[in-house]
């Protein structure tokens, strides 16, 4: 089992293994994985996470880019009946593979700082298949994710993923938990998909394209970082002041000019 541990993290993979068996604990406290339950980690790594999520019960598929690390966990877990391997990019993986039912699908997992941002919004689109996500993430990328509008971290991220889902900022994790250490600090994020969403927009393509283009150049007002999209006679029919800048708006009133900009687009 020794050999298990000579793995050198990858830049290219912007790996950093979590070691720390404190913070590990926590995590799986914080995710609570039971027997009959269908997990997806990504990204296991050497498998810090994965075997206490093995030894819950959990039916548990993994996905892993790095070829090294295949025979690794294959060697750790490959005989356990609970457990499944599949080789790639989670950035390219169908979930609708995994043939789980609405809602039933658990995610977790310690993401590369360099894909969490596209990785989340691919996870979005398969949103309705999913009943919570746990993710190690760089702090920022959870400051942001859980954002209130007014501050500088409210923007795209901030917007999409609490359209679709509740977030919990549950805990910090310093540099020194992992295995190289990053230069920058890490938090634990649960995304939980609403049941009912909260503001539901007419098009979701359009209330991406409008968060995108509010925030291209976000110290802009609303009359001019829009104005490819609608004028500043859309925006007021719909009760928003063009004079203001995107990071001042609620959800509620991106969604209101995304079904504005849907139904100039029929």
């Amino acid at each position: 089992m020794a050999n298990l541990y000579l793995h050198r993290a990858r830049k290219r993979f912007g790996q950093n293994f979590l070691h720390d068996a404190g913070v590990i604990d926590r995590i799986l406290q914080a995710i609570f994985p039971r027997e009959g339950e269908r997990l997806l980690e990504i990204g296991p790594g050497q498998g810090a996470l994965t075997a206490g999520l093995v030894s819950s019960g959990a039916q548990l598929d993994v996905i892993e880019l790095d070829k090294d690390l295949i025979p690794l966990l294959k060697l750790r877990f490959g005989l356990k009946p609970n457990f499944q391997l599949h080789e790639g990019d989670a950035l390219q993986f169908d979930f609708n593979r995994l043939d789980v039912g609405p809602r039933r699908l658990r995610v977790v997992g310690n993401l590369p700082y360099n894909i969490s941002t596209p990785l989340i919004f691919h996870l979005l689109d398969h949103v309705g298949l999913i009943q919570d996500m746990h993710f190690m993430l760089q702090k920022e990328v959870v400051e942001r994710m859980s954002a209130k509008p007014g501050g500088g971290h409210w923007g795209r991220l901030s917007i999409m993923v609490q359209y679709h889902c509740k977030v919990e900022h549950l805990f910090n994790v310093g540099p020194g938990a992992f295995n190289p250490p990053p230069k920058v600090d890490s938090a634990i994020v649960r995304l939980t998909p609403h049941n009912e969403l909260p503001h539901p927009a007419q098009d979701i393509c359009a209330l991406d394209r409008v968060v995108r283009e509010a925030f291209n150049q976000r110290r802009k007002t609303l009359r001019n970082t829009l104005k490819n999209l609608m004028n500043s006679a859309d925006i007021e029919s719909v009760g928003i002041d063009p004079g203001l800048r995107p990071e001042q708006l609620q959800l509620a009133d991106f969604v209101r000019l995304a079904d504005r900009f849907a139904v100039l687009n029929k």
